[in-house]
């Protein structure tokens, strides 16, 4: 999901900095300047490649990684984002026990007689949250079982998106602990309601 400028932006941005209205003293100072920070945006880009090359090094050596890396939708990087806050997910006993780890389980904000609405808890790990949402928000982008799901939450059920895409958090739970317990590799099969799999 990554976006950048196009060329023809950059030729635009030249075009209008040619006519605009700026200070035309030390205009070595500034070329100095911009050639450092392109320098340093250089730098950056290079650690992260070789960040991620050494994520998946690391996703090599876990035994369920490899089937959660070949659903479609999911990156190396949120996988290893999710693994390195939650640990070894085949220790939780359900999908629901990851979700009350990153506090995304339902929690009801109530005081004495007053009671309020159901709202996730957020009683958790929050990188582990944003992971998870993040996943899911990837799964809805890319993967067509979750594309499926959250048009027919939105379309047929009339649900909010957003409280699609919280249900589709949960079922991305209870996928990932389900891999990593049985060892089994995805079955989109599986994945679809039994109103969508007819």
């Amino acid at each position: 999901m990554k976006r950048h400028s196009g060329e023809r932006k950059a030729r635009a941005l030249i075009a209008l900095a040619s006519s605009s209205v700026g200070s035309r003293q030390a205009t070595n100072a500034y070329k100095l300047h911009l050639k450092q920070l392109l320098d340093e945006y250089d730098l950056a880009c290079q650690q992260l490649s070789i960040v991620e090359a050494e994520i998946i090094a690391v996703l090599d050596r876990i035994p369920f990684a490899k089937s959660m890396l070949a659903v479609k939708g999911i990156s190396a990087i949120s996988l290893a984002g999710i693994l390195g806050e939650a640990g070894d997910l085949s220790g939780f006993v359900h999908g629901n026990a990851l979700l009350r780890h990153a506090g995304l389980n339902l929690a009801e904000a109530s005081s004495g007689k007053w009671t309020g609405q159901m709202k996730i808890s957020k009683r958790g790990r929050s990188r582990l949250r944003r992971f998870i949402f993040m996943m899911a928000m990837s799964l809805i982008a890319n993967n067509p079982e979750f594309k499926a799901i959250h048009t027919y939450n939105v379309q047929v059920k009339k649900m909010k998106k957003m409280r699609s895409l919280m249900k589709l958090c949960g079922k991305l739970a209870r996928i990932l602990v389900g891999m990593a317990r049985s060892n089994e590799a995805y079955n989109p099969h599986k994945t679809m309601p039994i109103q969508l799999a007819a």
